[in-house]
């Protein structure tokens, strides 16, 4: 493993701070809980974030992200119309949470998902589910398939709701987290467009009237910045959250799990989700693309090759207290050519002490062809004379 210190003067200038600091306290009592900073992947707080729990409704965000890939990708639309299964109705429309379907209705991609994301209706997720793959059980496959490419180690979905199904289905708050991240990064038109919104309207009273059902977010008109996720609660799961939020700059992803009471809910997720915005700061490292160093490329046509981060950069800590910030560049090196531009070639870490490492990755900033015949034997002799 090689170490290489960063190039830039400016981190020693800007961010060698005075003093220590720990971990600003908080007293939360939630028996689960987590925090990353998505600014710097700082992971602010960590309570049995890796024990596998039900997600209850918090599985909806992957039943949610599968749509959102596929609508990215084009291979489904938001104006497509699915039909509900009279059989999905009489499972579903008296069962939980509601987006008040009928048997045999015809409803579009784009309304259902809003009945999952607001209403969290399991019979839109459901339903969307049968018209997305042709059944529920297909579906799920579909959203275990994406979940092992999201790395979810410890997630495994076994209906497309949370449903309590005697363990087949199981997270952790830190994979939750890192799916609401995902969510966030990978689809973020979409993730406006859905998520964050105050009420949805879909079916009718016995009176004929419509229902207007409200976004159960705790967050929502009590923390400023919050734009989504998901609420979720079974008797074997508890109350749960998984939500975030965007000020100057910063974008905060939080778990609670566990909780004994809707109530309790509320004032956990915005006592820890203001905790996290005013307890740290966050300092601006880099901008996307921006070179962060260089690394020694092996037999290639170039002898090194530019490191760049591929998101805007931050560091955090605690708020009004100094830290001794370092950078390191590493990397299994000299790289072997031939390089791609873009390729994840070595990883930026960044240590503030009392917390854990800091890590992004570095993109190799250009291509880099293998050396021909004649190049390869200079690197040869270079190597043996001790040349670099």
């Amino acid at each position: 493993m090689i170490r290489r210190p960063l190039l830039f003067l400016l981190f020693t200038s800007i961010l060698s701070l005075p003093a220590t600091a720990q971990a600003p306290p908080i007293e939360l009592e939630a028996p689960i809980a987590y925090m990353v900073d998505l600014s710097s992947g700082a992971v602010l707080f960590a309570r049995d974030a890796d024990r596998r729990i039900p997600p209850a409704s918090m599985a909806k965000m992957m039943t949610t992200h599968v749509a959102f890939a596929l609508i990215d990708r084009g291979e489904l639309r938001t104006d497509r119309m699915c039909t509900v299964r009279p059989e999905t109705w009489r499972r579903w429309h008296s069962a939980g949470s509601t987006m008040f379907l009928s048997a045999g209705e015809q409803v579009s991609v784009d309304n259902l998902l809003h009945g999952i994301v607001t209403a969290s209706g399991n019979d839109a997720s459901v339903a969307l589910a049968e018209c997305i793959s042709g059944s529920e059980a297909a579906f799920v496959a579909l959203m275990n398939r994406h979940s092992r490419e999201l790395g979810l180690e410890d997630s495994h979905w076994g209906n497309p709701i949370g449903w309590p199904d005697e363990g087949v289905t199981y997270t952790t708050a830190r994979d939750l987290a890192t799916l609401a991240a995902a969510t966030i990064r990978d689809h973020p038109r979409l993730y406006r467009e859905y998520y964050g919104q105050r009420e949805f309207t879909w079916g009718r009273t016995m009176a004929g009237a419509p229902i207007t059902q409200p976004n159960r977010n705790p967050l929502l008109g009590r923390v400023a910045g919050t734009d989504g996720l998901k609420t979720g609660h079974t008797e074997e799961a508890g109350y749960g959250f998984t939500g975030s939020a965007e000020r100057d700059g910063r974008r905060l992803v939080m778990v609670v799990a566990g909780l004994t009471s809707e109530g309790q809910r509320q004032a956990q997720a915005v006592q820890f989700m203001e905790w996290g915005f005013n307890a740290w700061q966050s300092r601006p490292l880099l901008e996307q693309g921006q070179r962060a160093g260089e690394a020694r490329v092996q037999l290639g046509g170039a002898d090194s090759v530019g490191l760049v981060v591929p998101r805007d950069l931050a560091v955090t800590f605690p708020a009004g207290l100094g830290q001794n910030i370092r950078a390191r560049i590493v990397y299994q090196g000299p790289i072997r050519a031939p390089i791609e531009q873009g390729q994840h070639v070595a990883d930026l870490i960044v240590e503030v002490e009392g917390m854990s490492p800091q890590v992004t990755p570095l993109l190799a900033e250009s291509a880099v062809a293998e050396a021909g015949f004649f190049g390869r034997i200079w690197a040869g002799l270079r190597q043996m004379l001790g040349l670099g």
